[in-house]
C-alpha cells in the first residue's frame, strides 16, 4: 500500500472516531434536535467522503469490497444538497455503516 493511502485511511479512522464520539449514546430524536451536532456530524461525513476520493485507484481496486463510490457519493449529497439531506440517514450511517467501515479499514492498515 502506498504511504499516501495509509495516511488517508488513518485520517478516515480519525473522522469515524470523531463522529462516533460526538454521537455516543445519542438517540435519533436527540440528534435531530441538536443543530450543532447535526452540522458537526454532517461535516465528518463530508470529510470522510473527500478523503476517500483521494485514495489511489489501486487502493480502491484492491479493496473493492468497501463501497468507496457510495461513500464519496454520500459526501456529495451532504455537501451539495445539505438542505434536503435526511438527517436520519446521517444518523444511521454513523451508527450502522461506520463501525463496519472502521473494521475494514483497520484490517487494511
Amino acid at each position: 500500500m502506498e504511504r499516501r493511502d495509509r495516511i488517508i485511511l488513518e485520517k478516515v479512522l480519525k473522522e469515524i472516531d470523531i463522529a462516533q464520539g460526538m454521537m455516543s449514546d445519542c438517540s435519533l430524536e436527540e440528534f435531530e434536535q441538536n443543530e450543532m451536532l447535526m452540522r458537526a456530524v454532517g461535516m465528518t461525513v463530508i470529510n470522510i467522503g473527500e478523503l476517500v476520493k483521494n485514495l489511489s485507484d489501486e487502493c480502491r481496486q484492491e479493496y473493492k469490497h468497501i463501497p468507496w463510490k457510495a461513500i464519496a457519493g454520500f459526501r456529495d449529497i451532504a455537501a451539495h444538497k445539505y438542505q434536503t439531506l435526511r438527517m436520519e440517514d446521517v444518523y444511521e450511517t454513523v451508527l450502522t455503516d461506520f463501525p463496519e467501515l472502521k473494521k475494514n479499514i483497520e484490517e487494511i492498515i
